[in-house]
């Protein structure tokens, strides 16, 4: 009698971007790589260019087996707080996969609520591609994100820092005011509510 078979034990890794600015959502991506098809380069996407990070990001989108993004709006991470709203983002990235994992490593020490085994790795977006290969969608797909809304949020200079705390962005939080993208909850733009 011949046992069945196990189905293939695929390892997503999971990522965000967006947890320290102050402004904009937080994103996370989910990846789960193909082992046929290795993709040279992955690292954190801290220690990559922007340009690196694109190319990379659309060898990602083509080569894995599967892959998706998932977010929290701001109007979440204030009602939540941001590590909160961070796993919700990483919970509906790891649902929007079109394979279900067999396990789920996290960067970080934190692992969202899902349906499957998952494990937290501290600076796992170093040492496990499949973490690097979300840190760089995560990262790409928030940048884009930023672009976007610094069209509709002229001023704040949102396409140079991203919503980071710079102090090009509390200068023009001060002259500007909070716009409905900033982050109520975070010190810098809670003490300028009126």
């Amino acid at each position: 009698m011949n046992a069945a078979l196990p189905g293939p034990q695929w390892i997503a890794g999971v990522d965000e971007a967006g947890r320290g600015p102050l402004a904009g959502p937080v994103v996370a991506a989910a990846v789960i790589l193909d082992p046929d098809h290795p993709i040279t380069g992955l690292a954190d996407s801290k220690v990559l260019t922007a340009g690196q990070r694109e190319e990379l990001a659309a060898q990602i989108r083509e080569l894995a087996l599967c892959w998706a993004l998932g977010k929290a709006e701001v109007e979440e991470i204030d009602r939540l707080n941001i590590l909160r709203a961070t796993l919700l983002a990483m919970r509906r990235a790891v649902e929007g996969l079109s394979r279900q994992p067999a396990m789920v490593l996290v960067d970080g020490t934190h692992t969202p609520d899902i349906a499957c085994p998952s494990r937290a790795i501290v600076r796992g977006d170093a040492t496990v591609a499949a973490i690097s290969a979300a840190s760089i969608l995560a990262k790409v797909a928030r940048d884009q994100e930023m672009l976007r809304l610094d069209n509709c949020y002229p001023g704040y200079g949102f396409a140079r820092h991203k919503g980071y705390p710079t102090r090009a962005h509390i200068d023009a939080l001060e002259r500007l005011g909070v716009c409905p993208i900033h982050r109520r909850s975070f010190s810098p733009v809670r003490r300028l509510v009126k």
